[in-house]
């Protein structure tokens, strides 16, 4: 019950503090105005608009979003990490991509700016837990405080409320899962990953790694951590061996 008090100690406080930056949204950039050099990188073929509903995709656990074969989705979690989101944003800006980022609620509050900064280089945001526990293991009372206070904190800083959500570790519960129907949020999960946590990952295996499991499922929602520091080293090789191959990068947004 002392987390449950906190959560909500959380999310009181950030109503307080009004609604002033969260009021400030821009509207999302073009993600590569220079045309000329949108023909030589890697770029976002086209946006998949979904309705806000209770919708749920990724293959690992759910059905298929409508994508084409070859076509993929780049998802970040875990982040803003001030030491590598910015490094990920140059990355994705370089090619001209746009991704969706699952973002945790304590480190939105711990760099709200930064948050805002991947939302204005024309990336989706959606959310990923306050603070990142196995929901699985803890009560239904505080599975449904961590979602109350990672929904303030996203409101309060992106000015909107979030249309997705990715359970961490993709450990769904039925107290979650049933609290995001009624509420019609869409639950994302994966398509394949990298294991890009595990340590000593370099920007070559990392690569290796996503060719040789885009050659076994086609394509799809591809995770990523943008908290990772070897993650965001790797980026540039990883995208790059998308354009190489073929691979075209579809840009996800609710309605």
């Amino acid at each position: 019950m002392e987390r449950v008090a906190s959560f909500k100690a959380c999310v009181a406080s950030l109503a307080l503090l009004g609604s002033a930056c969260a009021a400030s949204a821009a509207p999302a950039p073009a993600p590569c105005a220079d045309i000329k050099a949108a023909t030589t990188v890697l770029g976002t073929s086209r946006t998949l608009s979904l309705p806000r509903e209770a919708a749920a995709y990724g293959r690992v656990q759910h059905g298929p979003l409508p994508l084409q074969p070859g076509e993929v989705v780049l998802t970040f979690d875990d982040g803003p990490q001030p030491g590598s989101t910015p490094q990920v944003l140059q990355a994705l800006a370089a090619q001209c991509v746009q991704a969706t980022f699952f973002m945790n609620g304590e480190s939105l509050r711990a760099a709200p700016a930064l948050g805002r900064q991947v939302r204005d280089a024309g990336h989706t945001v959606a959310m990923h837990g306050y603070r990142h526990p196995h929901f699985a293991s803890m009560p239904e009372a505080e599975q449904l405080a961590d979602l109350s206070a990672m929904q303030a904190v996203f409101e309060h800083t992106l000015g909107r409320p979030a249309a997705a959500w990715r359970f961490p570790f993709l450990e769904e519960t039925p107290a979650l899962r049933a609290e995001l129907k009624a509420q019609k949020i869409t639950v994302m999960s994966v398509d394949l990953g990298l294991d890009d946590w595990l340590p000593d990952q370099s920007p070559a295996m990392l690569t290796e790694r996503l060719l040789a499991r885009l050659k076994d499922t086609g394509g799809g929602i591809i995770l990523l951590h943008d908290a990772q520091v070897q993650t965001a080293t790797a980026l540039p090789m990883m995208l790059k061996a998308l354009q190489t191959h073929g691979y075209r990068v579809v840009h996800l947004r609710w309605d």
